[in-house]
């Protein structure tokens, strides 16, 4: 593991293979170890790296609100800090609402990207009003909100299924201190709207959605997919906000094959 100093606070992350860079991006409350299998396979034809997000895994939270933007400007650090010229950016869930941000602060920088159980809508009111009552639970009683929010990512009917994976996410997410998963909360929930974003980039899009995705405003998810002049779609009818768990096989062939094409 490597580590970079952004505004005085450590950020951990690998950098693995040789070739054509990919930047793998978790979700909120995961870590860079959820990119492990992945990386495994990747490495072997691209150079692949996996970034701690402020205040999760082993990099130190920043204080204050986690905006998008802020975590996007940590991640061009590292890139910058790896020489990295060009990319392709692949986020899970808040990670595709940093790579997002990434995307309209450093296009340059990007050959395409992948949203992976993401999307470009903003909060709701009533997302926002959401938020404000999961910042309240947080700060009651984090270990019950955890517990409650990694298992509610995957259909009930899996649950028992993927007992093992939900209590591991659960034991690392444990780790993370309060006030930085409601610094990550308060920056979702301030997050722009990014459909002109996605209707005038003219970089490559890949989309991995699950239909059974409660985290997602699946009735928008078709509008969200026409928006780029260039797309590409792998829609997971049984699958909820965990594909690279539920789905790895034919996740990784979409990762893979996007990047292939699109390097």
């Amino acid at each position: 593991m490597k580590r970079i100093i952004f505004e005085n606070k450590k950020i951990n992350f690998s950098d693995q293979g040789q070739g054509k860079t990919l930047v793998l991006l978790h979700g909120f409350t995961e870590s860079g170890k959820i990119w492990k299998n992945f990386a495994k396979e990747l490495i072997a034809d691209f150079r692949v790296i996996i970034i701690d997000l402020p205040g999760h895994g082993k990099s130190e939270g920043l204080g204050g609100i986690h905006t998008m933007e802020v975590q996007a400007e940590v991640v061009h650090k590292v890139l910058k800090a790896r020489k990295v010229r060009k990319c392709i950016m692949i986020g899970h869930s808040m990670g595709g609402y940093v790579t997002l941000a990434f995307a309209g602060k450093y296009p340059e920088m990007l050959r395409g990207f992948c949203l992976f159980h993401s999307h470009v809508f903003p909060d709701t009111q009533q997302d926002k009003e959401n938020r404000e009552k999961t910042i309240r639970l947080v700060n009651e009683d984090k270990f019950s909100f955890i517990a409650q929010f990694i298992a509610g990512l995957f259909p009930e009917e899996v649950r028992e299924i993927y007992a093992k994976e939900i209590n591991q996410l659960i034991r690392r997410a444990k780790k993370m201190q309060k006030e930085n998963i409601v610094a990550s909360l308060e920056g979702m929930k301030d997050r722009y709207d990014q459909t002109l974003l996605l209707r005038t980039t003219s970089l490559p899009v890949l989309f991995i959605l699950g239909l059974k995705d409660s985290k997602a405003p699946v009735a928008r998810l078709w509008e969200m997919i026409s928006l780029p002049a260039h797309s590409q779609s792998l829609i997971l009818r049984e699958t909820g906000h965990m594909g690279y768990i539920e789905e790895p096989g034919k996740t990784l062939i979409a990762v893979k094959g996007f990047a292939k094409r699109t390097l």
